[in-house]
């Protein structure tokens, strides 16, 4: 293994997350042509956070004020073992400029880049970037299906792209049934499903996923073959299985007391922090989340929030 190389890498976003920027390493560096996300090595005695915001004054002529701690990705070179650590950067003064850069172009979350080749530290994290920063879970067993298949409805025709179908004590028949519609309606609307815990009524229902419980997870030797999958965390092992597995996202919680649990004791926003905080995979906190604090996940290092009731 070569030295460990400790990178700070941005994610700048603009129109609310849909576009983010990609830049064009120049002639004469190493790996001169291709694409990546801008940032670049820590110097002695700086955080991650110091080494970003200094990079991209030098590399795009901008001064940060809004980044969110995110995923970290380690890839081995022949010539370095490099962590990179990724921040979400929404806010920034000055407008961008080329300054160490060929070329930099602007690409739209979830689509392919249109620009190739991506150094290949960089490419997996793409797909994290299509996902939004609420995670809906039904409750059609407290609501009542039609009553959820309304809800569902109304939060798809807002802003609501990412479902997963719970309900595991419906009746085989009746959760099929209402699978079925969610998918349905979610589709219509641009909206994925993942199905909690069932692979063969997520096949049959044309979900985009599936969603496993950390026992599941546990008894995984492989990957399921679904475009998305996601797992249920509750420990650092478990984030770690889920991330060896190479899955998309995990769910971690309960971070506060739930109202079904108003007396168990969550992690806390301090401890979840920790646990993400070299995280691979996106990561959505869940247990006593609100809409509003999707943001305040953010800047605890989470993809955003997992919603039950609060959605």
């Amino acid at each position: 293994m070569g030295k460990i190389v400790e990178v700070a890498a941005a994610v700048l976003l603009r129109r609310g997350g849909r576009e983010f920027l990609l830049a064009q390493r120049p002639e004469g560096k190493v790996c001169a042509g291709f694409w990546e996300f801008p940032g670049g090595k820590l110097e002695p005695g700086e955080t991650a956070r110091q080494a970003l915001v200094r990079e991209l004054e030098e590399e795009l002529g901008i001064h940060v004020t809004r980044a969110w701690p995110w995923i970290t990705k380690r890839y081995t070179y022949p010539h370095a073992d490099v962590h990179l650590k990724f921040f979400r950067i929404t806010a920034w003064e000055g407008d961008i400029r080329p300054l160490e850069h060929a070329a930099f172009q602007w690409v739209a979350a979830g689509e392919e880049p249109g620009v190739a080749p991506l150094l290949p530290a960089n490419g997996p994290i793409l797909k994290g970037l299509a996902l939004p920063d609420h995670y809906a879970l039904t409750l059609a067993e407290e609501r009542g299906v039609e009553a959820e298949l309304a809800r569902l409805e109304r939060a798809c025709q807002g802003t609501l792209r990412l479902i997963q179908v719970r309900d595991k004590g419906l009746p085989p028949e009746v959760r099929a049934s209402f699978a079925q519609k969610v998918v349905d309606l979610a589709h219509a609307q641009g909206a994925k499903v993942l199905i909690n815990d069932d692979e063969a009524l997520a096949r049959l229902v044309g979900a985009d996923g599936l969603h496993c419980t950390s026992t599941t997870l546990a008894g995984l030797s492989a990957r399921p073959d679904f475009p998305w999958v996601a797992a249920s965390c509750h420990s650092e092992a478990e984030l770690a299985r889920a991330a060896e597995l190479d899955l998309d996202f995990a769910v971690l919680g309960p971070v506060l007391p739930t109202p079904s649990h108003p007396q168990a004791e969550g992690l806390g926003w301090e401890r979840f922090a920790a646990l993400v905080q070299d995280s691979p995979l996106p990561v959505y906190a869940l247990g006593g989340m609100r809409p509003d604090m999707a943001i305040p996940a953010k800047e605890r290092g989470a993809q955003g929030v997992g919603l039950m009731r609060g959605w």
